[in-house]
Protein backbone atom coordinates (compact mmCIF):
# COMPACT_ATOMS: atom_id res chain seq x y z
CA UNK A 1 0.00 0.00 0.00
CA UNK A 2 1.17 3.65 -1.05
CA UNK A 3 -1.99 5.96 -0.80
CA UNK A 4 -5.18 6.27 1.60
CA UNK A 5 -6.91 4.88 -2.09
CA UNK A 6 -4.46 1.75 -1.55
CA UNK A 7 -5.73 1.34 2.32
CA UNK A 8 -9.93 2.28 1.51
CA UNK A 9 -9.67 0.03 -1.32
CA UNK A 10 -8.03 -2.79 1.06
CA UNK A 11 -10.57 -2.78 3.77
CA UNK A 12 -13.45 -2.14 1.25
CA UNK A 13 -12.71 -5.84 0.60
CA UNK A 14 -12.34 -6.69 4.31
CA UNK A 15 -15.92 -4.79 4.68
CA UNK A 16 -17.84 -4.48 1.58
CA UNK A 17 -20.74 -1.91 1.62
CA UNK A 18 -23.73 -3.49 0.18
CA UNK A 19 -23.02 -2.77 -3.70
CA UNK A 20 -25.88 -0.86 -6.35
CA UNK A 21 -26.87 -4.85 -7.75
CA UNK A 22 -28.14 -5.43 -4.03
CA UNK A 23 -30.17 -2.63 -3.86
CA UNK A 24 -31.42 -2.77 -7.21
CA UNK A 25 -33.07 -5.97 -6.05
CA UNK A 26 -34.00 -4.69 -2.70
CA UNK A 27 -35.66 -1.67 -4.53
CA UNK A 28 -37.29 -3.91 -7.23
CA UNK A 29 -40.51 -5.08 -5.72
CA UNK A 30 -42.47 -1.73 -5.15
CA UNK A 31 -45.37 -3.78 -3.50
CA UNK A 32 -43.18 -5.17 -0.02
CA UNK A 33 -44.84 -3.70 2.84
CA UNK A 34 -41.67 -1.79 3.27
CA UNK A 35 -42.68 1.31 5.28
CA UNK A 36 -40.16 3.78 3.75
CA UNK A 37 -41.15 2.68 0.33
CA UNK A 38 -43.97 4.73 0.68
CA UNK A 39 -43.93 8.34 -0.32
CA UNK A 40 -44.23 10.24 3.03
CA UNK A 41 -41.21 12.84 4.16
CA UNK A 42 -39.49 11.93 7.30
CA UNK A 43 -41.24 13.95 10.61
CA UNK A 44 -38.22 15.78 11.38
CA UNK A 45 -38.06 17.34 7.80
CA UNK A 46 -41.22 18.23 7.84
CA UNK A 47 -40.33 19.87 10.79
CA UNK A 48 -37.44 21.83 9.96
CA UNK A 49 -39.07 23.08 6.77
CA UNK A 50 -42.41 24.16 8.14
CA UNK A 51 -40.45 25.74 11.20
CA UNK A 52 -38.35 28.09 8.96
CA UNK A 53 -35.07 26.14 10.31
CA UNK A 54 -34.47 24.98 6.91
CA UNK A 55 -35.18 27.83 4.49
CA UNK A 56 -35.45 27.17 0.86
CA UNK A 57 -32.23 26.88 -1.45
CA UNK A 58 -29.94 24.21 -3.14
CA UNK A 59 -30.20 20.72 -1.36
CA UNK A 60 -28.48 17.30 -2.02
CA UNK A 61 -30.18 14.45 -0.96
CA UNK A 62 -27.76 11.43 -0.47
CA UNK A 63 -29.12 7.71 -0.67
CA UNK A 64 -32.06 8.88 -1.94
CA UNK A 65 -33.71 5.88 -2.85
CA UNK A 66 -37.44 6.43 -4.46
CA UNK A 67 -37.58 9.86 -3.82
CA UNK A 68 -39.95 10.87 -1.00
CA UNK A 69 -38.09 13.22 0.87
CA UNK A 70 -36.62 14.84 -2.76
CA UNK A 71 -40.05 15.28 -3.94
CA UNK A 72 -41.09 17.24 -0.37
CA UNK A 73 -37.96 19.09 -0.79
CA UNK A 74 -39.10 20.48 -4.25
CA UNK A 75 -42.86 20.94 -3.53
CA UNK A 76 -41.25 23.41 -0.54
CA UNK A 77 -39.08 25.72 -2.97
CA UNK A 78 -36.24 23.72 -2.71
CA UNK A 79 -33.69 23.39 -5.62
CA UNK A 80 -32.85 19.82 -5.71
CA UNK A 81 -30.13 17.11 -6.68
CA UNK A 82 -30.61 13.45 -5.25
CA UNK A 83 -27.94 10.75 -5.98
CA UNK A 84 -28.82 6.91 -5.03
CA UNK A 85 -26.41 4.09 -6.02
CA UNK A 86 -29.64 2.14 -7.32
CA UNK A 87 -30.53 2.71 -10.68
CA UNK A 88 -33.94 0.65 -9.54
CA UNK A 89 -34.52 3.24 -7.21
CA UNK A 90 -33.58 6.13 -9.51
CA UNK A 91 -35.74 5.11 -12.43
CA UNK A 92 -38.35 4.91 -9.39
CA UNK A 93 -37.95 8.40 -8.13
CA UNK A 94 -38.09 10.21 -11.32
CA UNK A 95 -41.69 8.23 -12.12
CA UNK A 96 -43.07 9.75 -8.65
CA UNK A 97 -41.74 12.81 -9.40
CA UNK A 98 -44.08 14.02 -12.47
CA UNK A 99 -43.23 17.49 -13.76
CA UNK A 100 -40.96 18.02 -10.37
CA UNK A 101 -37.76 19.50 -11.42
CA UNK A 102 -35.16 17.27 -9.84
CA UNK A 103 -32.10 15.97 -10.75
CA UNK A 104 -32.02 12.33 -9.89
CA UNK A 105 -28.53 10.86 -10.72
CA UNK A 106 -27.31 7.52 -10.88
CA UNK A 107 -24.24 7.07 -8.78
CA UNK A 108 -21.76 7.19 -6.32
CA UNK A 109 -22.76 10.44 -4.15
CA UNK A 110 -19.20 10.79 -2.75
CA UNK A 111 -18.10 12.31 -5.80
CA UNK A 112 -21.05 14.95 -5.94
CA UNK A 113 -19.72 18.81 -7.04
CA UNK A 114 -21.45 21.85 -6.17
CA UNK A 115 -22.73 24.16 -3.59
CA UNK A 116 -25.55 23.04 -1.47
CA UNK A 117 -27.81 24.71 1.66
CA UNK A 118 -29.07 21.72 2.59
CA UNK A 119 -27.52 17.97 2.93
CA UNK A 120 -30.00 15.28 3.92
CA UNK A 121 -29.82 12.28 4.61
CA UNK A 122 -31.99 9.83 5.63
CA UNK A 123 -30.76 5.79 5.89
CA UNK A 124 -27.54 6.19 3.71
CA UNK A 125 -24.97 6.83 6.56
CA UNK A 126 -25.36 3.90 9.11
CA UNK A 127 -25.27 1.35 6.22
CA UNK A 128 -21.43 2.78 5.30
CA UNK A 129 -18.45 0.78 6.53
CA UNK A 130 -16.37 2.69 9.19
CA UNK A 131 -13.87 3.62 7.03
CA UNK A 132 -16.09 5.70 4.70
CA UNK A 133 -17.01 7.98 6.82
CA UNK A 134 -13.57 9.72 5.97
CA UNK A 135 -15.18 10.45 2.19
CA UNK A 136 -18.61 11.09 3.71
CA UNK A 137 -17.22 14.07 5.73
CA UNK A 138 -15.18 15.22 3.02
CA UNK A 139 -18.27 15.39 0.68
CA UNK A 140 -20.01 17.69 3.61
CA UNK A 141 -17.35 20.04 3.72
CA UNK A 142 -16.92 20.24 0.06
CA UNK A 143 -20.53 20.67 -0.56
CA UNK A 144 -21.96 22.69 2.19
CA UNK A 145 -21.77 26.12 2.19
CA UNK A 146 -21.12 27.95 4.87
CA UNK A 147 -24.11 28.36 7.35
CA UNK A 148 -25.58 25.83 5.54
CA UNK A 149 -27.76 22.39 7.01
CA UNK A 150 -26.87 18.70 7.17
CA UNK A 151 -29.57 17.01 8.50
CA UNK A 152 -29.53 12.97 8.90
CA UNK A 153 -31.81 10.04 10.24
CA UNK A 154 -29.99 6.70 11.26
CA UNK A 155 -30.23 3.38 12.99
CA UNK A 156 -30.04 4.00 17.08
CA UNK A 157 -27.68 1.42 18.72
CA UNK A 158 -31.08 -0.75 19.89
CA UNK A 159 -31.90 -1.25 16.03
CA UNK A 160 -27.97 -1.07 14.39
CA UNK A 161 -24.75 -2.83 14.96
CA UNK A 162 -23.29 -1.51 17.73
CA UNK A 163 -20.35 -3.38 18.16
CA UNK A 164 -17.34 -1.08 18.48
CA UNK A 165 -15.76 -0.11 14.77
CA UNK A 166 -12.70 -2.74 15.16
CA UNK A 167 -14.98 -5.89 15.65
CA UNK A 168 -17.05 -4.71 12.58
CA UNK A 169 -14.08 -5.75 10.42
CA UNK A 170 -14.12 -9.42 12.00
CA UNK A 171 -17.88 -9.45 11.66
CA UNK A 172 -19.90 -7.39 9.01
CA UNK A 173 -22.22 -4.79 8.82
CA UNK A 174 -25.25 -6.63 9.72
CA UNK A 175 -28.26 -4.49 8.72
CA UNK A 176 -26.62 -1.08 9.09
CA UNK A 177 -24.85 0.82 11.68
CA UNK A 178 -26.50 1.54 15.03
CA UNK A 179 -25.17 4.78 16.71
CA UNK A 180 -25.39 6.82 19.87
CA UNK A 181 -25.91 10.59 20.05
CA UNK A 182 -22.30 10.81 21.27
CA UNK A 183 -21.29 9.17 18.49
CA UNK A 184 -22.83 11.42 15.91
CA UNK A 185 -21.93 14.39 17.57
CA UNK A 186 -18.15 12.88 17.86
CA UNK A 187 -18.33 12.46 14.30
CA UNK A 188 -19.54 15.30 12.98
CA UNK A 189 -17.82 17.55 15.30
CA UNK A 190 -16.67 19.63 12.94
CA UNK A 191 -20.21 21.06 12.83
CA UNK A 192 -22.61 22.74 14.60
CA UNK A 193 -25.40 20.75 16.64
CA UNK A 194 -28.60 22.06 16.16
CA UNK A 195 -30.73 19.19 17.27
CA UNK A 196 -30.21 15.14 17.94
CA UNK A 197 -33.43 13.57 18.97
CA UNK A 198 -35.31 10.47 18.40
CA UNK A 199 -37.47 10.49 15.39
CA UNK A 200 -41.09 10.48 16.50
CA UNK A 201 -43.27 7.42 15.64
CA UNK A 202 -45.82 8.38 13.33
CA UNK A 203 -49.24 6.69 13.02
CA UNK A 204 -49.46 4.79 9.62
CA UNK A 205 -52.41 7.03 8.41
CA UNK A 206 -49.95 10.18 8.77
CA UNK A 207 -48.73 12.00 5.74
CA UNK A 208 -45.07 11.82 7.35
CA UNK A 209 -42.91 8.92 8.12
CA UNK A 210 -41.64 8.73 11.24
CA UNK A 211 -40.24 5.33 13.64
CA UNK A 212 -38.84 6.14 16.17
CA UNK A 213 -35.65 3.68 15.99
CA UNK A 214 -34.21 5.97 13.80
CA UNK A 215 -31.65 9.27 15.48
CA UNK A 216 -32.94 12.44 13.70
CA UNK A 217 -30.21 14.94 13.93
CA UNK A 218 -29.86 18.13 11.91
CA UNK A 219 -25.94 20.22 12.26
CA UNK A 220 -25.19 23.69 11.20
CA UNK A 221 -21.94 24.14 9.03
CA UNK A 222 -20.26 27.44 10.32
CA UNK A 223 -20.70 31.03 8.76
CA UNK A 224 -17.27 32.35 7.41
CA UNK A 225 -16.25 35.02 9.76
CA UNK A 226 -15.68 38.87 7.96
CA UNK A 227 -12.06 39.96 8.16
CA UNK A 228 -10.71 41.69 10.83
CA UNK A 229 -10.26 45.18 9.04
CA UNK A 230 -9.00 48.15 11.68
CA UNK A 231 -9.10 51.45 10.56
CA UNK A 232 -5.86 53.37 11.14
CA UNK A 233 -6.80 56.73 12.35
CA UNK A 234 -4.69 59.88 10.91
CA UNK A 235 -2.21 60.81 13.11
Amino acid sequence: MRTIDDVMTLLDELLPAQPGDWWDRFYADRTREVPFFVAKPDENLVAHVESGVLQPGRALDVGCGPGRNALFLARNGFQVDAVDISATAITWARERAEDLAIDFRHGDAFTTEGSYDLVYDSGCFHHLPPHRRVGYLALLDRVLVPGGHFALTCFTAEEGTAAPDGDLYRADLGGGVGYTPDELRWIFQDLTEVEVRRMTEEPPDSPRFGKDFLWTALFRKAQLQPPDVRVRQAE
